[in-house]
């Protein structure tokens, strides 16, 4: 009998994204939330599936990883028992899409390993994913920089309107604060629920500058222009959101403080990324990133972390071991 293949073993690592605001949170044309965002080169999820007698999870945020792998065995593979095992989480509720990462690459996992086509959509709605947003799917399929439709009355995952690359020079500074997290789960849901209406005025205005700014800018490898239009976004939404963050844009006051003074110093486009407490700007290179962190790491209080990462171009990495069968 000659030799064949199958694959025994799925590797996948995952990118953390930048959310960096949402588009439209009036709603009245029919569309909610839109947004943009940013695939980044860290911090990552990596992760191992293989077929097994018995499922097993074991690793980094292993108990968010059973129940995401049983919700996914259970509409995937529901005959079939696997070994997960989590090398690399990125950090829950920083704002970096932790959960959905984590979600969209068990999934992705468990259809390469099984078989079936993959479908980072679809598998952000079996997971309840991407609720507000289609920035998670979009990045994890494609990576680059992205702009999502909003969510209709469909209710399917909103899908990406525009992808662009980033520059390949640029630099993201982010600033981490370990001691704090973004909101999520019920208390994100209340927050939403408190915030008073978004006029069509402060909608009109962050479209026009993502349109209009942002992506020619992008395009043009303009970033002092960019910048300008990220800076303008972060603060409209920031102010919305700053009833439900101590009345403040960001979730924490020593990240905010350590973006402003990269502001002052030459970054741009600073702001929060989702709920935070992340905190990021952009510089234009990578000498002249050093030079920021390295001066803002050395005033930085106990507690933050200060990174410079690259934007991605490309999605998760999906990577299929072989077993030999004689």
């Amino acid at each position: 009998m000659s030799a064949q293949s199958s694959v025994n073993e799925v590797r996948v690592t995952a990118a953390a994204r930048l959310h960096l605001g949402f588009l439209d949170m009036n709603g009245g044309l029919g569309r909610n939330f839109g947004g943009l965002g940013l695939s980044v080169g860290g911090p990552r999820t990596r992760l191992t599936l293989k077929r097994a007698g018995e499922t097993l999870v074991e690793g980094a945020e292993s108990e968010r990883a059973r129940r995401l792998l049983g919700k996914a065995q259970a509409a995937l593979a529901p005959r079939s028992a696997h070994h997960l095992t989590i090398h690399q989480a990125i950090p829950a509720h920083s704002g970096l899409g932790s959960g959905t990462q984590l979600a969209l690459a068990i999934a992705a996992a468990l259809r390469r390993l099984e078989d079936l086509p993959l479908d980072p959509n679809a598998d952000a709605a079996l997971l309840e994913r991407g609720t507000r947003s289609g920035l998670g799917a979009g990045l994890f399929q494609d990576g680059g920089f992205v702009v999502d439709g909003g969510r209709g009355a469909s209710g399917r995952t909103p899908p990406v309107i525009a992808r662009l690359p980033f520059p390949p020079d640029w630099r993201i500074l982010l600033v981490m604060d370990n001691n704090a997290q973004g909101l999520n789960g019920e208390r994100e849901r209340e927050a939403f629920a408190a915030l008073p209406p978004f006029s069509e005025a402060r909608a009109g205005d962050i479209c026009r500058r993502v349109l209009m700014q942002a992506l020619p800018a992008l395009a043009e490898r303009d970033i002092a222009a960019f910048g300008e239009a990220i800076t303008h976004i972060q603060n409209i939404v920031g102010d919305y959101f700053a009833p439900a963050q101590n009345g403040r844009r960001f979730t924490s006051a020593r990240v905010e403080a350590v973006v402003a003074r990269l502001l002052r110093e030459g970054a741009t486009g600073g702001g929060q990324t989702s709920w935070g407490p992340t905190g990021f700007a952009f510089v234009a290179g990578e000498a002249e990133a050093r030079r920021l962190a390295e001066r803002a790491r050395s005033d930085a209080a106990d507690g933050l972390t200060i990174e410079i990462v690259e934007g991605l171009a490309h999605g998760a990495r999906i990577d299929a071991i072989y077993a030999r069968i004689a």
